[in-house]
C-alpha cells in the first residue's frame, strides 16, 4: 500500500535578488551633517568610511529623489535620504518546504537546514518568508475575498530544520505571538519548573539534537541565563551563556549514547525562546552540538577577538564576510521535532510532528521506518 506524497511548495531562487532600499528622514539632531558623516556614523556597522564613500560616488544615494555623488553634500532636517543596495547573488539555499499542517488560520512547515526564516545579512530574498509570499501571490486569484498575511511567528536558526509555525491571518499572528512570549515570560517569573508545561503554556516545543561526548545523566535541566556580547560581524551582538543575561530553561533527555562515535542523541524541550538557546545550553554543559562551528564548551564562541575590526570592504562597499564563524553558519544537527499547541482560533489542542532526519533517529526508530517502507512496497 503506497503512502500519500507529502505536500510541498517552493519556487527556484532568481540568480540575483532585487536589491534593497533603505530610507531615512533626517532628524533635527543630524541637521547640517555631510552625507558621508551621516552614513558612516549612523550605519557604521554596515560599512567602513571608505565603503560609504564608494556607495555615494557610485550614485547609490538619493536626497529627496536626487542622486547625490558628493560625499560632502550637507543634509537638512526633514529631507528623505535613500540608500540603494545593489542586487547581489545570495548564497545557495534550499527552497522546497513541506506542509505538515494547514488550515484557514495557520500552517506548520518542515523547514530544511540551510534556509533562513526572515531577511537578514546576505539573505534578503532566499528566505521562508519570500516563499510564503510567492505562494500567497499565486493563490491570490482564488482567495481574492480573503485577507491573509502568511508570516512566520517565530524563528529557527538557518542550520536548524523542522517545524516552523506560520500565521495566515492577523488574529492568528497576534495570538500565536502571545503564546510564544508568554512561555518565555513564565521562565522570567521563575515558575515552578517541575510542573507540566502543557498545563500552563499554550505551546510546547521538542527538539532532537546530536551532541559531542557522552552525556552522563539521563536527564538534565539547564537554567543558565543567556545574554549578549560584542562580536565582530554580528551587528547586534552574539548571544552567549551569561550569568547576567535573561532567564532561559531547557530540559534535556538522553535517548541514545554512541560509545564508538563519542556522541549522544538527545531530546530537548525548551520552555523559553532565547536565540540559539539549545546550541548555547548544550555547549554550556560541555556537550556542543556535533558540527557546530560557533559555540564551544561553556556556551561561548570558539575563538574571537571582540576588539578586532576588519576595515577592508567587499565589492558592494560593505564589510567582508568575517573569517570566523557567525550564528547563521550551518553544520550542526538540530531538528524541531514536535509541537503541541492550543489552536489560536478554535482552542483545539493540536500535536504536530516533523519527520526526523536519519542521523537524528534512534536505532529503534530507524528500524521501524525501514520495516514500514518494506510493507509499503
Amino acid at each position: 500500500m503506497a503512502t500519500a506524497a507529502p505536500r510541498t511548495f517552493g519556487v527556484p531562487w532568481p540568480e540575483l535578488n532585487d536589491g534593497i532600499l533603505y530610507k531615512d528622514v533626517v532628524e533635527s539632531s543630524d541637521h547640517g551633517m555631510t552625507l558621508i558623516q551621516f552614513y558612516s556614523s549612523k550605519y557604521r556597522n554596515s560599512a567602513p568610511v571608505q565603503g560609504w564613500l564608494q556607495r555615494i560616488q557610485n550614485g547609490q544615494i538619493k536626497i529627496d529623489g536626487r542622486v547625490i555623488t558628493d560625499p560632502n553634500e550637507s543634509i537638512s532636517a526633514g529631507l528623505e535620504v535613500v540608500y540603494y543596495r545593489l542586487p547581489w547573488k545570495e548564497p545557495d539555499a534550499p527552497y522546497f518546504l513541506e506542509i505538515l499542517y494547514e488550515d484557514d488560520d495557520m500552517s506548520a512547515l518542515n523547514k530544511p537546514s540551510g534556509l533562513q526564516v526572515l531577511p537578514g545579512g546576505l539573505f534578503q530574498q532566499r528566505t521562508v518568508l519570500s516563499q510564503l509570499q510567492w505562494r500567497e501571490s499565486e493563490q491570490s486569484t482564488l482567495l481574492a475575498s480573503r485577507e491573509q498575511h502568511p508570516v512566520p511567528v517565530h524563528r529557527l536558526g538557518r542550520g536548524t530544520s523542522g517545524i516552523l509555525l506560520c500565521a495566515k491571518t492577523k488574529i492568528a499572528k497576534s495570538r500565536l505571538s502571545i503564546y510564544f512570549a508568554d512561555g518565555t515570560s513564565l521562565i522570567g517569573g521563575k515558575r515552578n519548573t517541575t510542573k507540566e508545561p502543557s498545563s500552563v503554556r499554550k505551546i510546547s516545543k521538542i527538539y532532537r539534537a546530536l551532541v559531542n561526548g557522552l552525556v552522563d545523566e539521563d536527564e538534565v535541566i539547564i537554567s543558565e541565563p543567556i545574554g549578549v556580547i560584542k562580536y565582530p560581524g554580528v551587528a547586534k551582538g552574539l548571544y552567549v551563556a551569561s550569568p547576567s543575561g535573561k532567564p532561559a530553561l531547557s530540559k534535556v533527555k538522553v535517548l541514545e549514547r554512541n560509545m564508538q562515535g563519542n556522541c549522544s542523541l538527545v531530546q530537548v524541550e525548551i520552555q523559553s525562546g532565547r536565540p540559539h538557546q539549545i546550541r548555547i545550553h548544550l555547549s554550556f554543559i560541555g556537550h556542543p552540538l556535533l558540527g557546530d562551528p560557533l559555540y564551544d564548551i561553556g556556551g561561548k564562541p570558539r575563538c574571537f577577538d571582540s576588539q578586532s575590526v576588519d576595515e577592508d570592504f567587499a565589492q558592494d562597499g560593505g564589510y567582508c564576510r568575517p573569517q570566523h564563524a557567525v550564528p547563521g553558519d550551518c553544520g550542526y544537527f538540530l531538528h524541531a521535532h514536535q509541537l503541541l499547541l492550543t489552536h489560536p482560533v478554535t482552542d483545539e489542542v493540536i500535536k504536530i510532528p516533523a519527520p526526523l532526519p536519519s542521523i537524528l533517529q534512534t536505532q529503534r526508530e530507524a528500524q521501524s521506518i525501514q520495516q514500514e517502507a518494506v510493507r509499503n512496497l
